[in-house]
């Protein structure tokens, strides 16, 4: 059950003191228009908490939805089960490398701002503010369809029904993060320039009916269909290349949805913005995914609709150590022993140190501090991982 600190409710039973002072900063904007949410894998951000749900009015803090916009699960399930894979996946990894490109900067290198194919699949229904170069143009079209560094993933599961499913974690990739970045340090001028002080500043905010709040809320939508789409065609190649190496198979159904992001909605008696930093959308029936750490199980939820939440539940485990910390605290050897018995990127374990299991919370503490936010429809484990790196 929820604790209430100060203008902060909380979800969290495994939680760090300077992740809770950092929601308590936010939660003090006066521009927030009720209790900031923290989900049970709260951790440090840059400017706001991963895992923080804060309600607002006449104002967004683009930090708040942070530099990945739009970064969000899918998964499918297939009409597959354990018994039609083979032994090994590992047929299954040069096929997903070559179709679904990840890492830092990477993407679809024969892509281009003239590839029609590539291009068409790339969704029109928002218009960005933002007019993009001939470079932007480039990279829009190459990463599209590319899974990114960090976290984000590519897995074949079995469910508790020894169902195959298959999970993608990724976002808007380098587009969205120049977006992202260019609206952040617009807010931060405009602090500078109205001598507006904030306990950091990278609470830097946009105010409701300037140019530069409809400019951001313009690139921001573009941006998470982007993310919406790029995850739809990586899925689309994830599932044509596991259904070659298995000989049969079709999808089932699908999940697509994202956890970070912002948008309009009511919630006690109020038209609320509901930014959503590392949480996903959990209004009564709605389904979603929650990844663990690689090494660890995922979950198909359904949404039980808690008000007090603004409708809405963790987005994954949550880091219990950063990225140098797990460096120099874990162990390649170990990282092998907790991925044993899968595929996965075996040849660059020291490169995936920082993505070992330990360096994340419990996922199971995680969907039991949640009960009331969720209900659990499949539980799932890894036989395949794919990660950049």
């Amino acid at each position: 059950m929820p604790h209430k600190i100060g203008n902060v409710l909380s979800w969290a039973s495994d939680v760090e003191q300077d992740t809770l002072d950092q929601a308590a900063m936010a939660s003090r904007l006066p521009f927030v228009k009720g209790h900031l949410a923290l989900m049970p894998d709260a951790h440090v951000g840059i400017g706001a908490t991963i895992g923080s749900v804060i309600p607002t009015s006449g104002a967004i803090v683009p930090s708040c939805v942070g530099v990945d916009i739009g970064c969000g699960m899918v998964a499918a399930e297939t009409s597959l089960s354990a018994s039609d894979l083979p032994d090994s996946l590992d047929a299954l990894m040069p096929l997903i490398e070559q179709r679904i490109p990840a890492g830092v900067g990477k993407g679809h290198n024969q892509a281009t701002r003239q590839d029609p194919e590539r291009a068409r699949r790339i969704p029109e229904t928002f218009v960005a503010s933002t007019e993009f170069t001939d470079h932007q143009h480039k990279k829009i079209v190459s990463q599209f369809g590319s899974l990114g560094s960090g976290n984000h993933f590519a897995e074949v599961c079995l469910d508790e029904r020894d169902v195959v499913w298959v999970v993608l974690h990724s976002g808007s990739r380098g587009i969205g993060k120049e977006l992202a970045e260019t609206h952040i340090a617009r807010a931060k001028g405009l602090m500078k320039q109205f001598f507006i002080s904030l306990e950091n500043p990278d609470l830097a905010y946009l105010v409701e009916g300037t140019e530069s709040f409809d400019a951001y809320i313009s690139d921001m939508l573009w941006a998470q269909e982007y993310a919406l789409a790029s995850r739809t065609e990586m899925m689309r190649a994830a599932l044509a290349s596991l259904f070659e190496v298995v000989g049969a198979g079709h999808p089932v159904g699908e999940i697509n949805c994202h956890h970070n992001f912002t948008q309009r909605e009511q919630h006690h008696g109020k038209n609320l913005w509901i930014t959503r930093k590392g949480a996903i959308r959990a209004r009564a029936d709605d389904l979603g995914v929650i990844p663990g750490s690689m090494g660890t199980r995922s979950y198909i939820v359904r949404g039980l609709g808690n008000e007090a939440s603004y409708q809405s539940c963790s987005h994954g485990a949550g880091r219990r150590m950063s990225r140098g910390q797990a460096r120099r605290t874990l162990t390649v050897a170990s990282l092998r022993e907790r991925m044993e018995g899968r595929a996965w990127n075996s040849d660059r374990a020291e490169a995936l140190l920082d993505e070992h299991p330990e360096s994340y919370k419990s996922i199971e503490t995680v969907m039991q501090d949640q009960a009331d936010l969720v209900a659990i429809e499949h539980t799932l484990r890894q036989v395949f991982n794919y990660k950049g790196s």
